[in-house]
């Protein structure tokens, strides 16, 4: 009995060791964007370094709202984040009802298809997709931003899509085509209220994929007033100087949306995510 419970403590002792480490890893760099973001550009780089700053200051943050229109790339990344979160999400939902349901010819073709294109590294697609845009005219617009997030985000929002109506029973469509609703009746009145934490687990992924991205942006799109927030924070990073304070602050202000999100549909996240782990 002792060795039990001798065995019991050690499991608890490395599992809350484990997770204080974590946890560190996590908090220990946005503690240091904060305190970064507080100090003036001469304490940034006094010794000893000062975790919490003696002197705190705002002055980053109102500086870069009145230096670089940070508001309008807050808004454009938004326009394009929302759109192709929008867009993801109504195709994968119907894709994913559509796999889960329906048995057809080239269903595993297809799914394998989907599960490929995550295989490889986004860069490869970088000039492919720049010929078409500028073949179409869509360099330095963000509708090419939209269609490349989208075209990223669909194949995997699809699979979760599909994990979670696989794990709803098809006993709910039966008895709903008998009371004499169709198909689409019964999608959208019994099986799609049923998936809503589907839906905004895959929401949430698409959105978080789209406001991180960096690269696609910085090739498509030239004008100042046009760029996300991901490009205007990397423009504060020149080639002789890097303003660390402004930097710090607007990572600040990009981090935002991701808390609000997370604070409110984070039990929606880790139910869909966990979607389909357990067969009928």
């Amino acid at each position: 009995m002792s060795n039990k419970k001798s065995n019991e403590l050690v499991t608890r002792i490395a599992s809350y060791s484990i997770l204080i480490f974590m946890t560190a890893l996590i908090f220990i760099p946005i503690l240091w964007i904060i305190s970064t973001s507080l100090k003036s550009e001469d304490a940034i780089w006094d010794t000893p370094i000062e975790v919490i700053p003696s002197d705190p200051t705002l002055y980053n943050f109102k500086n870069l709202w009145s230096t670089h229109p940070f508001l309008q790339y807050l808004q454009n990344s938004l326009i394009v984040v929302c759109s192709a979160t929008f867009i993801s999400v109504c195709v994968s939902t119907f894709a994913g009802y559509g796999i889960s349901r329906f048995n057809f010819r080239g269903r595993g073709a297809y799914m394998a298809f989907l599960l490929a294109t995550q295989l490889f590294p986004s860069i490869m697609l970088l000039i492919p997709y720049y010929k078409i845009f500028m073949t179409f005219g869509l360099i330095d617009n963000i509708s090419a931003l939209i269609i490349t997030y989208v075209s990223f985000t669909i194949p995997f929002c699809t699979w979760m899509m599909r994990g979670y109506f696989a794990g709803i029973s098809k006993d709910l469509d039966q008895a709903a085509s008998i009371d004499g609703a169709g198909r689409i009746k019964v999608f959208t009145s019994v099986i799609l209220p049923i998936a809503w934490p589907g839906v905004a687990a895959t929401a949430i992924y698409a959105f978080i994929a789209g406001w991180n991205e960096y690269l696609f942006a910085l090739s498509f799109i030239n004008t100042d007033t046009k760029k996300t927030v991901s490009l205007g924070i990397g423009q504060l990073i020149g080639e002789y100087r890097i303003l660390w304070g402004e930097v710090m602050a607007g990572a600040l202000y990009a981090l935002v949306p991701m808390v609000i999100i997370f604070i409110f549909f984070n039990r929606y996240m880790v139910s869909g995510l966990s979607a389909g782990a357990v067969k009928e």
